[in-house]
């Protein structure tokens, strides 16, 4: 009976026969299933290899099908426009698909007939037309063009045309405006920074040092979105075409609580934005202040605006970058400077008020004074602050959040020395022509590979780079912070502390470095008494560790840890000026 089974089917291993028998399987055939099953397997994990190597490959083929039916198209728009119509075409096409919609068109539309389309809906906060309003005035004088090295015409990249922007704009676009004082929530902390000190970010920047920047050739800002359109609509009463979002990391703005009371905040902030100077069909001619700092005091519902101010810092011999193009290339035909700008500020003349109050009978009537009447005078009660920092203290943190590299502290070049002799430490000094810590050291790089544009950032007398790569690296921070004071200076500062005969050991140490000082970035280790021990130009620096694209794979190393090239030879750098030191020391 068994055999009769057996015969007729194959019962699992271990099944037992009609007669009670234990059947088997047969050896053979289990062996034959199992080979089935695993090349059933392989085949079915090779399609599926197979699939997914198919995959990158399909994508890298449509990317190169698709690179050269733009290259084809850039080509034929050579032809057709010449280098100078294709540049300024580049600039209207935003999607760079070398095709212009009716949108990327109204520029020129808006030119040609000096008609404006409606206006595209911004995101605004509901206002309650009852609620307070606040007036703000403007307030500017023009920049100094003699503190510009290349304002006269006949420069190299200069023309008429060029600064054409920069020398009309002599004044604010809209003296005075009113706003709700509702409008100014955006500057109202979240929920989990409600204690002073404490930054946050009011519009985050999306840049960094390996993002890149954002388009030289453009003539309009975007349409502001959320917390971006108070901003804008404030820096649009200095000009018409202001960008929030700066072209060039750090961008956007932070705030933090300087004080509070039971009712009120004190904020400060401090923002990064552009104007864009130029329209078509000169070329774009960016003009970016070094910050926009102020602060505002507001009830925590933002129904009442105490006090608001915003304004450029005059502080500094030099506080504003300019850029310009002056041909249709953007890595070729760029001119930078930077000059001085007496005045650029935003001031609320008095807290808001209502617009309309009722009396004592119920009657509305205009706050304002108006059909004649005179202006109610309103009388505000005093803010007692329970908890509060020093506006210097806030403005430091602001700086923190937006340049780790001041994790560092870096003293003024009066101060430094003094305390280097007091602490028995090497001062690490930076000469650099456009600041380390604010806007007026950005620079233009037109290299997709980031890090091997480094050394083309340096030479428009910017320490962008530095900050956000080596000055910030944590085992530069570490020694800089055990053995070294540090500094920063500009160059044209150093320059009259050099002619100051009022104090001529701080202007023979300024002579010192001067001495030592090459175009555009030079860093110092120097003694106590300033004599200039070690020091490397920013430009030889860079180009020694600037990472090539054929190397960047070798850029991270898991075995041994990360290794950056930058930051070793900056250690080494920093370690050679200590062992130097010695032999003066002793």
């Amino acid at each position: 009976m068994a055999a009769d089974v057996r015969k007729r089917g194959s019962p699992e291993k271990g099944a037992v026969a009609s007669d009670g028998e234990h059947v088997e399987n047969a050896p053979g055939e289990d062996g034959l299933r199992s080979r089935r099953s695993a090349r059933s397997r392989f085949c079915g994990l090779l399609s599926k290899l197979l699939i997914i190597a198919a995959v990158p490959i399909g994508a890298f083929g449509f990317k190169y099908y698709q690179d050269r039916q733009l290259m084809k198209r850039h080509e034929s728009g050579l032809r057709t426009l010449g280098t100078e119509g294709l540049f300024l075409f580049s600039s209207l096409d935003t999607d760079h698909d070398l095709y212009l919609s009716p949108e990327e068109f109204k520029p020129i539309a808006e030119k040609l007939t000096g008609v404006s389309p409606p206006g595209e809906f911004e995101e605004e906060v509901p206002q309650d037309p009852n609620g307070e309003t606040l007036t703000v005035e403007a307030k500017m004088q023009p920049l100094l063009l003699e503190t510009m090295t290349k304002s006269k015409d006949g420069f190299l990249g200069v023309t008429h045309s060029s600064l054409s922007g920069l020398r009309a704009w002599r004044g604010p676009a809209t003296p005075s405006s009113v706003f709700f004082a509702s409008q100014f929530r955006a500057f109202l902390p979240p929920k989990n920074k409600l204690e002073a000190g404490e930054p946050w970010w009011v519009v985050p920047s999306e840049l960094n040092i390996f993002t890149g920047y954002l388009p030289n050739n453009r003539y309009h800002p975007p349409t502001p979105r959320g917390k971006e359109v108070i901003l804008h609509s404030l820096l649009s009463m200095l000009h018409p075409r202001p960008f929030v979002k700066s072209r060039f990391a750090p961008q956007g703005a932070v705030a933090c609580i300087r004080a509070i009371s039971d009712f009120y905040y004190d904020i400060v902030f401090r923002i990064h934005a552009e104007f864009q100077l130029n329209e078509v069909p000169d070329f774009p001619f960016w003009f970016t202040p070094g910050q926009f700092t102020g602060n505002i005091i507001l009830s925590r519902d933002s129904s009442h605006v105490r006090e608001f101010r915003l304004y450029v810092p005059n502080n500094r011999s030099l506080n504003v970058d300019m850029e310009w193009l002056y041909g249709g290339s953007e890595s070729s035909n760029m001119e930078v400077d930077i000059g001085y700008l007496p005045q650029m500020e935003l001031q609320a003349t008095a807290p808001s008020i209502p617009s309309f109050i009722q009396d004592e009978e119920g009657n509305m009537i205009d706050s304002r004074g108006g059909a004649g009447g005179d202006p109610i005078q309103f009388v505000f009660e005093e803010i007692h602050w329970k908890s509060e920092i020093s506006r210097k203290e806030a403005a430091q943190r602001l700086e923190l959040m937006l340049y780790p590299f001041k994790k560092v502290t870096y003293l003024p070049f009066s101060e430094a020395f003094s305390r280097a002799q007091a602490e028995q430490k090497l001062v690490h000094s930076v000469l650099l022509w456009g600041a380390l810590d604010d806007q007026t050291g950005i620079f233009q790089c037109d290299s997709p590979v980031t890090r091997y544009c480094l050394t083309l950032s340096v030479h428009t007398g910017s320490g962008r780079t530095l900050r956000e790569t080596v000055l910030e690296s944590s085992p530069v921070l570490t020694l800089l912070n055990q053995s070294f004071i540090s500094s920063w200076s500009l160059l044209n500062e150093l320059e009259h502390l050099q002619a100051d005969v009022s104090n001529p050991a701080l202007s023979n140490i300024a002579s010192l470095h001067l001495e030592k000082y090459n175009f555009p970035v030079e860093m110092m280790v120097a003694l106590p008494n300033g004599t200039v021990i070690h020091h490397i130009n920013a430009n030889y620096f860079l180009d020694q560790t600037a990472m090539k694209p054929e190397e960047d794979s070798t850029m991270f190393s898991f075995a041994g840890g990360f290794e950056d090239p930058s930051t070793a030879t900056y250690i080494r750098f920093l370690q050679d000026g200590l062992e130097k030191a010695k032999e003066h020391l002793l």
